[in-house]
């Protein structure tokens, strides 16, 4: 048996899949199609470390009710879920199965790759320890914390995921980008969008992978941003990218870069920087500023052709956070600063609530390294399930009408 079967046979996959080739046959969910009838949108995923496989799930369902991605975004496990899907072969191809097989295989244990103190201390969190451990193993990791900055070097997880894109051809930011920007064939609007024309940038791939420059204090942008900090970032291997965006604060090693551009307008232009020019940056988790980067293909004052979707993981703000404790109040600390700017954009533009799903996890925990297949499994599922609901609710006629009106009171403004 492959290692894909125990989840694409999972009853809640497969009744995922009835549901949406039954109620979904048919619908529009986009205005940019291709010759064989695919429908293309945007995706942006958000970071949950271990949790990223539900997001897996996600994208599966919406490829098996013929959705296609062009530009794919995330932070985190979401900016590493965008890279795969982004290499694995063109836009116009499914790939949620490939990746699937991926992950599966994915030797998650390995990548808590600090001493063992480091992974002591790891799993005392995780089983919830009481005081009195987490003060004795916090003790010996004190070293770790002041001589790298983090527990564990993060190298397993960068020479995983270097050796997995080198199997799929991809060992520079140059063949990334030309994969992406393959088009499609076919691909154009439906004759019913007279009012719009669709330009050459519109048919072919984006990525958007979110990291923290801690050392500017710019959010991060790769591979668009990729020259600020690589002089010569074609040859780079985009798995350092994915690395820099999940440099989880303290659990991981800071990720440094010490090519930066002395470009200085270039840095103005690209980062909004107008400071001493860095000669060394360190990153930390794109978590930090922005966990689910919804905004990152946003276009305003337009009846968009293609929707955003976006998926987020966890059921977050369904009760107040309960801080009695120096750790919750550390844990409060760090969820407000990573899901407040992402939240305000959603306040300011209310009809992406149309466009984003919450994929329920349950009490699977983001930082379980050590997670069981069975774990795994369900969470796959969970992601699966997540989006046969979305798709059976969202409705593109509706959210064009909103965005037009939109438009109108835009417009209407101006000409007051």
């Amino acid at each position: 048996m492959s290692t894909t079967q125990p989840y694409l046979n999972h009853p809640q996959v497969q009744n995922a899949i009835q549901t949406v080739r039954n109620e979904c046959k048919g619908k529009q969910f986009s205005d940019i199609i291709d010759a064989g009838n695919h429908q293309y949108v945007d995706l942006v995923m958000e970071g949950g470390g271990v949790l990223g496989i539900a997001l897996t799930g996600y994208t599966y369902i919406l490829e098996q009710a013929g959705i296609r991605f062009l530009g794919v975004g995330g932070t985190s496990a979401g900016s590493s879920n965008a890279l795969m899907i982004a290499a694995l072969g063109p836009p116009g191809q499914a790939k949620s199965e490939r990746l699937l097989d991926i992950l599966s295989r994915m030797p998650m244990e390995s990548f808590i790759d600090g001493d063992s103190d480091a992974r002591d201390f790891s799993q005392a969190v995780l089983e919830k320890a009481g005081m009195v451990k987490l003060i004795w193993k916090a003790s010996q990791i004190m070293d770790n914390l002041k001589e790298d900055l983090g527990l564990n070097p993060g190298t397993a997880f960068l020479n995983w995921l270097t050796t997995e894109l080198d199997s799929v051809g991809i060992k520079t930011t140059r063949e990334l980008l030309k994969r992406l920007r393959t088009v499609s064939p076919g691909i154009g609007l439906r004759p019913t969008r007279t009012d719009v024309e669709l330009s050459e940038t519109d048919t072919y791939g984006d990525l958007v992978m979110i990291a923290a420059d801690i050392t500017t204090e710019t959010k991060v942008i790769f591979p668009k941003m990729a020259e600020l900090y690589w002089c010569d970032y074609e040859p780079v291997n985009p798995a350092y990218f994915a690395r820099a965006s999940m440099s989880i604060p303290f659990f991981f090693h800071p990720f440094t870069v010490d090519d930066c551009s002395p470009n200085r307008e270039r840095w103005k232009e690209l980062a909004r920087y107008e400071g001493a020019l860095p000669k060394r940056v360190m990153f930390m988790d794109g978590g930090i500023m922005s966990n689910f980067p919804i905004n990152v293909f946003h276009q305003p004052y337009r009846i968009p052709t293609a929707p955003t979707f976006g998926a987020k993981i966890g059921l977050e703000g369904i009760e107040p956070a309960e801080i009695t404790k120096p750790s919750q109040l550390l844990g409060a600390v760090f969820d407000a600063a990573r899901h407040t700017l992402d939240h305000d954009f959603i306040k300011s533009n209310p009809d992406y609530t149309h466009l984003v799903k919450m994929i329920d996890t349950g009490s699977h925990h983001w930082l379980n390294f050590t997670m069981a297949q069975e774990d795994k499994v369900d969470l796959f599922a969970r992601g699966a399930k997540a989006a046969a609901e979305f798709l059976c609710t969202f409705d593109w006629a509706r959210y064009k009408t909103i965005r037009k009106g939109l438009v109108e009171a835009f417009e209407a403004s101006r000409s007051v």
